[in-house]
């Protein structure tokens, strides 16, 4: 799940900051976040749809967005705890126009279509504890396997989909240990893996913890760290590193100093463009060969 403390600092930090009229605009009026983001070169013109998918426990809807032409490699997208949002809408679709097949999941289908929330509504207000923290504290290590299982197969039975290539798969804040368990679950289809701000969770003490699936796991991981989340346990990073390395596994662990948690999707407060734009673009070096 989601780091909860450094999510509030995050929120703290971002009380000291004065929005930008772009990021206003996008959170407040509906401006399209797609606008946000770097244009992609040579960009694949691109079909979208939404898609309902059964797993063990409902019925799940999704954003399915792929090149229009011809089968890709698929990539599998946790959202983080806000959910599945027009932020990451965008996201896939500009990940699709860089000729991936995208799947963007809602996690919280068991409570209802997404959004959830609002667009706009931060941590801390009374409708996200509400609403959100019942449905992420539903989510564990059986219903993650459970899901990616489900998603992964429909990710298989598709057209637009080259099932002789490996697939990746990318998780932000809670979603983080959502790929780490799809990747341990599934290491003869997930070749590539990136992880954005996910948080202390990672690597703990809990016989659950994610990092003790590494050896299970055989995909090239991009692990992206929240500063913010690094100053609250460095020792996390380390644990991550020294598991892949015992297991064999590419790896890139890096803290992006400056970042709070939550800074790659775009529209929210702790955006930063600069360094979502590095991660995204040592996620797109890492699926290349990985996925090809």
């Amino acid at each position: 799940m989601c780091d909860f403390d450094t999510q509030k600092d995050a929120d703290q930090f971002l009380k000291s900051q004065t929005m930008s009229r772009r990021h206003f605009g996008a959170v407040t009026a509906g401006v399209s976040l797609a606008m946000m983001l770097p244009a992609v070169a040579n960009a694949q013109d691109v079909t979208e749809s939404e898609v309902m998918i059964k797993t063990p426990d409902g019925t799940a809807d999704c954003y399915f967005v792929h090149p229009s032409k011809g089968a890709s490699a698929a990539v599998l997208i946790w959202p983080d705890i806000f959910g599945l949002r027009p932020a990451f809408r965008a996201m896939g679709k500009r990940l699709a126009q860089s000729g991936y097949a995208v799947l963007v999941v809602n996690p919280f289908y068991r409570g209802g279509k997404a959004p959830v929330l609002k667009e706009g509504v931060a941590f801390n207000d009374p409708d996200f504890q509400a609403k959100i923290m019942p449905l992420a504290q539903a989510l564990n290590a059986t219903t993650h396997v459970t899901d990616a299982k489900a998603f992964v197969a429909w990710l298989d039975s598709q057209a637009a989909v080259d099932t002789k290539k490996k697939i990746g798969t990318t998780g932000y804040c809670m979603g983080g240990p959502m790929v780490m368990r799809t990747a341990a679950a599934l290491p003869d289809r997930i070749g590539a893996a990136g992880i954005f701000h996910g948080g202390n969770g990672l690597a703990t003490k809990d016989a659950l913890s994610p990092h003790l699936l590494i050896p299970q796991m055989k995909a090239s991981f991009l692990v992206a760290v929240a500063d913010n989340d690094d100053k609250q346990d460095p020792t996390v990073k380390e644990t991550l590193k020294a598991a892949f390395a015992k297991a064999g596994l590419k790896n890139e662990v890096e803290v992006y100093v400056g970042a709070q948690h939550g800074w790659c999707p775009p529209g929210g407060g702790a955006y930063n463009e600069a360094l979502a734009e590095k991660a995204w673009a040592r996620m797109l070096d890492i699926f290349k060969p990985a996925l090809a």
